[in-house]
């Protein structure tokens, strides 16, 4: 057993628990976890791809720019030729032109070039060019001819350009010679065949157009004939200027026709007569007779009311007046009868004795004559009825004949418009057929190539350089997408947003696990410091935790990691000499009870431990040992591996071991075990103030470090902080000129080069 120099507090009741100190280890919140966008890459992050994967690059950009330069340098020379063909007449060929268009334009084509090209290519026209190459390079067949033959219309024109393209520039030559030779015999045929063609088809079409213009035109007298007219539009015009005659003369025959009728009825309500009684008193009162017996009787009407007043009815004088008067009215009627006749005489005889006065007898012939006139406009207005109707229907009636008509004669001139253009187009190409046949005109020879096409080594040597940066590009982005490491702090803060509280150099000796620091350097004398950025990584980490809760002073801390080989051991134990070395009394526990590192990393025993303090009845001080390189330093180790660490480290005798560690030393750090898929580090992360996650570089898994931190989530973890162990290369911010600053191998500069 290791002499215990420091002395032995109380321990607490063995069936006891060490009540925690109030306010003492109280967890604070879980920080909260970021997500990192894993998929985006920024600039910092592609220079840091580049530094670690550039040899990536290297490897498959040189690979690839090697294979495409040799194929470019192996690549034989490539050259090519051309001739052109004018294949339509151009505007100085008026005649030509007149005389095609107006055959295009009846047949209803056009010059095609799409359809020409590929008549051109095609084995009817080149296979009998091709046996004429043949006799000179007989291994040529039509699929070489076409994989190095282009044939294409130059832009808009009416130019069409053969190009032709091998390594032998006399066989280019030869080959655009016999095509453009072939090419120009084929135009000539195919222009006289299509000329023949096009008069064959329009001596055909005319003997039908003849049939149909005649047909036409007996159709045209037969409707004149049938319908009796000669020009029906002329006609209509004029029945229809006949309607509108009849419907005036019609609209004012009914204005007349009311007014009259208006007329008679205020003058029969006048003179309160008839027709017939008004026609009784005009015919009466132009009989002089009747007259004269009327105006007798009333002078006997007068005498016999004048003679009423003197006297009394059986008077004698009364009595021979009224005799006199029954007289009278016989003769009256009788001169009626004779002057109406027997049957027009119906009315009583007094009305007929009446003498008329002469503005009733004029109001009586005014009755008469509006009647007359009323029965006169009623009949013409009917009259004008039946010639307006009549003049619909005619009007109706040319309307659909002028339509037939209509029809008739423009298909008569459409057909002989059509007659007259076969006729003028037979005549063109009669007289074209008489001419000199116009072939295609060759606008320049096939010249012999001088230069060759390709390969354009300057080109080629470009893409393929640009090729390997991007293959190289492609394999380095799809390296790193398949690695799910870290490789520098700056990939743990992008994903993680936790305080990054440390940065610990890379040290080859610990990979080989030889040469294990055990002790900080001290100052020796007053020029020289010796150090190194290893050790100085820890002073920063020990500052770092000193403010990294300001609140309140910092004991207890937990180091722990993902999975196994993180340097989480390492960090505890560095981290607890340099805190040591500042003067503070710290404690090292090595709570990992499943793979124990510290005391082979310390050259301690470890026959009682931590194990044995929490399961047996030992006092804790009689474990302790004491480093034997800095009094300040204390370490418990962890003992025998027990059964079940879980259940220890859990125990309330734990608890109040950490209480105890609180009262007795500055600082306790507590090396735990790996944290995936174990709840060890969590029940001590209870009761600590920091605790520590150690992430070495290249080595963390970012799945298996995410897990972590969500599983954190859910428990009282403290205050979470990162240590990102085993930097190599990291030059950026402070840590570049720190490196520098300490590249002397023995780390030992003067103080003067430190200024």
């Amino acid at each position: 057993m290791v002499p215990n120099l420091n002395p032995q507090p109380p321990l607490p009741p063995r069936n006891g628990s060490l009540a925690p100190k109030p306010g003492a280890g109280n967890a604070i919140a879980p920080p909260t976890f970021g997500n990192a966008d894993e998929d985006s890459l920024n600039l910092r992050l592609a220079l840091s791809m580049l530094r670690r994967r550039w040899w990536i690059l290297l490897l498959v950009g040189s690979a690839v720019s090697s294979i495409m330069g040799m194929r470019v340098l192996q690549e034989p020379p490539l050259y090519r030729s051309q001739f052109r063909l004018l294949v339509e007449p151009i505007a100085s060929d008026q005649q030509f032109d007149q005389f095609s268009q107006r055959l295009i334009g009846q047949l209803g084509t056009d010059f095609d070039y799409e359809t020409q090209i590929e008549v051109l290519r095609s084995p009817t026209v080149l296979q009998p060019i091709l046996n004429e190459i043949r006799t000179q390079y007989p291994d040529l067949d039509y699929s070489g001819l076409m994989s190095s033959l282009s044939v294409a219309q130059l832009g808009v024109t009416k130019i069409i350009e053969i190009g032709y393209q091998d390594s032998d520039p006399n066989k280019i030559k030869f080959v655009l010679e016999a095509l453009a030779e072939g090419m120009i015999d084929y135009s000539q045929q195919e222009q006289q065949t299509g000329r023949q063609k096009g008069l064959e088809f329009v001596e055909g079409q005319l003997p039908v157009l003849e049939k149909r213009v005649n047909d036409l035109q007996a159709q045209l007298e037969t409707f004149r004939q049938t319908n009796n007219i000669i020009d029906p539009n002329t006609q209509g015009q004029r029945v229809a200027e006949r309607l509108s005659t009849i419907t005036d003369e019609q609209r004012n025959t009914r204005t007349t026709l009311n007014e009259t009728r208006s007329l008679t009825s205020r003058l029969e309500d006048q003179i309160d007569l008839g027709l017939d009684q008004a026609m009784v008193v005009a015919a009466l009162s132009e009989a002089p007779r009747y007259q004269n017996l009327l105006n007798q009787l009333q002078a006997l009407e007068t005498e016999l009311a004048l003679e009423s007043a003197r006297f009394t009815e059986n008077n004698p004088t009364i009595v021979s007046l009224r005799a006199r008067r029954e007289q009278l009215l016989p003769l009256i009627r009788a001169e009626a009868e004779t002057v109406l006749g027997s049957e027009a005489v119906s009315e009583d005889i007094k009305s007929l004795a009446a003498s008329p006065n002469p503005i009733r007898l004029q109001l009586t012939q005014d009755f008469i004559n509006a009647t007359n006139e009323q029965q006169m406009l009623a009949v013409r207005s009917a009259a004008l009825a039946l010639a307006e109707n009549q003049a619909r229907q005619d009007v109706d009636r040319f309307a659909t004949l002028n339509r037939q008509y209509t029809d008739l004669k423009r298909q008569l001139d459409v057909a002989t418009e059509s007659l007259n253009r076969f006729l003028s187009v037979q005549e063109d190409l009669q007289i074209e057929a008489a001419q000199r046949t116009i072939s295609w005109e060759i606008l320049n020879a096939p010249e012999l190539p001088l230069y060759p096409i390709a390969p354009n080594v300057m080109r080629g040597m470009m893409l393929a350089l640009m090729a390997g940066l991007l293959s190289g590009a492609g394999a380095m982005l799809v390296a790193e997408k398949l690695d799910v490491r870290f490789h520098s702090p700056d990939d743990i803060q992008d994903m993680v947003k936790l305080p990054l509280l440390g940065v610990v150099p890379y040290r080859k000796e610990f990979r080989d696990k030889q040469g294990i620091e055990k002790t900080l350097p001290m100052p020796a004398g007053n020029r020289r410091y010796q150090t190194t950025p290893f050790l100085e990584a820890f002073r920063s980490l020990n500052a770092n935790l000193s403010f990294f809760t300001p609140d309140k002073p910092l004991q207890v801390i937990v180091v722990s990691s993902s999975v196994p080989l993180e340097g989480k051991s390492t960090t505890a134990i560095h981290l607890a000499q340099t805190a040591a070395a500042m003067g503070q009394k710290v404690l090292i526990v090595d709570a990992d009870l499943r793979r124990p590192q510290v005391h082979a990393m310390t050259d301690l025993p470890n026959v009682w431990g931590l194990s044995h303090v929490i399961s047996m009845d030992l006092e804790v001080d009689d474990v302790i040992q004491r480093s034997p390189n800095d009094d300040n330093l204390s370490i418990l180790t962890s003992g025998q591996i027990p059964p079940d660490p879980t259940r220890l480290l859990s125990s309330q005798k734990m608890r109040g071991l950490v209480e105890l560690f609180r009262d007795r030393y500055d600082l306790i750090i507590f090396d735990t075990p790996p944290m995936l898929g174990l709840a060890d580090a969590k029940f001590l992360a209870a009761h600590s103030d920091v605790m520590l996650l150690v992430v070495r570089l290249g080595w963390t898994d970012r799945t298996f470090l995410k897990q972590v931190l969500e599983s954190l989530k859910v428990s009282h973890a403290s205050n979470l902080g990162i240590v990102a162990n085993g930097a190599k290369d990291f030059t950026s911010g402070s840590y570049y000129y720190y490196n520098r600053y300490f590249s002397n191998e023995d780390g030992l500069l003067p103080l003067d080069q430190k200024q």
